[in-house]
């Protein structure tokens, strides 16, 4: 019979380590995953330089239409392409400002990190351009 005490220690902790996670619905964490793929960061690269046709955007890579298919959805889905058809041609394009919370985010830890590099290198010179600290006992003897 398991300890009851240490299921209940365990239950509380799981709990609480659930209740701080970020939702997988999240739409930054969507972003984030979105942005994972190689394949995906591809595909936006491109399409940073205008809208194109999904046969374009598949072309360089080595998969199969499915494959594509399931990119293009999982960048749709994650707000950072629009897809529309027209005519006989399936087309994509970036969505102005999908990026924004991304990088709001990332802005906010580049500035905290920042900080953080300028206090290290003001400590590290400082510690250099003082003089070493001599203790009483560091003196050498006089013959």
């Amino acid at each position: 019979m398991p300890n009851t005490a240490v299921f209940r220690l365990d239950s509380q902790l799981t709990y609480k380590l659930n209740e701080d996670m970020p939702l997988a619905d999240d739409p930054l964490s969507t972003i984030f995953a979105a942005l994972a793929d190689p394949t995906r960061r591809a595909i936006l690269a491109r399409l940073s330089a205008g809208e194109a046709p999904v046969s374009e955007l598949a072309r360089p890579f080595d998969m199969s239409a499915p494959a594509i298919s399931k990119h293009l959805r999982v960048l749709a889905e994650a707000g950072l392409i629009e897809r529309e058809v027209n005519a006989r041609w399936r087309i994509c394009h970036l969505r102005p400002g999908a990026l924004r919370d991304a990088h709001g985010w990332l802005e906010t830890y580049r500035q905290l990190w920042e900080g953080n590099l300028d206090r290290l290198v003001a400590f590290v010179e400082q510690t250099h351009a003082a003089p070493p600290a001599q203790d009483a006992g560091d003196t050498p003897a006089k013959p």
